[in-house]
């Protein structure tokens, strides 16, 4: 359990329910999966001490603009929304994804860090992508995260979250949790960025080379760039250290500011 000195709170969006089903794949509704998610993350923050609330309990629908409002009512702290991805031609991508409205800020270190603890568990990483067109993530006013928990029209995605389905829940609670601490701990973080690119796989491919070195590398989609980037440090003297242990190791660097309070 994560200690906190201030009660932080957050509104769980579980996505879509009602007579909006999400995507649906051989019988499989993403409403359901959703609901039954987001509960299982905001049992595991209430038990680590944060106030959560919820935009549904039940196979109840709301607008996007009215989860937004239910959230701002709230006036929490972090608005987390809860989906499953889903691709015009069925299983034809796999892996998470997080959205936020845009870089820099709160939002994207949580998103960085939901990412982070996934796919530590096995997921493919598909990035943090700016999507400042999404109403939930426009008109909340707090820092706001949107999880594609993978994609539901692939079976081995399926399987992967019904077979690990709480260490899914766990992940996505233990990304926040860091975020809230690493947000509470000091006025910024640094990353290094290693490279950017226009082709998303050769990108993913430099991601998996420094996670099998043992980097925490990640994708930050930015500006139509893919940037591969590693870690997100409070302490400059940490981010320079890892910058020259990258640079020595004949990777190229420079070093990002991802946030200021």
């Amino acid at each position: 359990m994560i200690a906190m000195a201030d009660k932080v709170s957050i509104v769980i969006d579980a996505g879509h329910g009602g007579q909006d089903p999400g995507a649906v794949f051989q019988g499989r509704e993403e409403k359901t999966d959703t609901l039954r998610l987001a509960l299982a993350v905001g049992q595991i923050l209430t038990e680590n001490g944060m106030d959560v609330s919820y935009t549904r309990v039940t196979d109840r629908y709301h607008t996007p603009g009215e989860k937004a409002e239910m959230a701002n009512y709230q006036d929490s702290d972090y608005f987390l929304s809860i989906h499953r991805n889903a691709m015009p031609v069925p299983g034809t991508a796999s892996g998470i994804q997080t959205l936020i409205y845009d870089n820099g800020g709160a939002a994207q270190l949580m998103a960085s860090e939901i990412n982070k603890k996934l796919t530590e568990m096995g997921w493919k990483d598909l990035g943090v992508m700016e999507r400042p067109g999404l109403i939930v993530l426009r008109k909340t006013k707090m820092p706001a995260v949107l999880v594609e928990a993978g994609f539901l029209d692939h079976e081995q995605d399926n399987r992967f979250f019904d077979q690990n389905f709480q260490k899914v829940a766990q992940a996505i609670a233990d990304g926040i949790l860091e975020a809230v601490k690493l947000e509470a701990d000091g006025p910024a973080y640094y990353q290094i960025q290693v490279g950017a690119y226009k082709n998303r796989q050769e990108a993913e491919r430099l991601v998996e080379q420094l996670k099998e070195e043992e980097y925490p590398a990640f994708l930050v989609a930015e500006d139509g760039w893919f940037k591969v980037r590693v870690g997100a440090y409070l302490n400059l003297d940490h981010a320079a250290w890892m910058e020259k242990t990258l640079r020595a190791a004949g990777y190229p660097t420079f070093m990002v500011k991802g946030r200021e309070k």
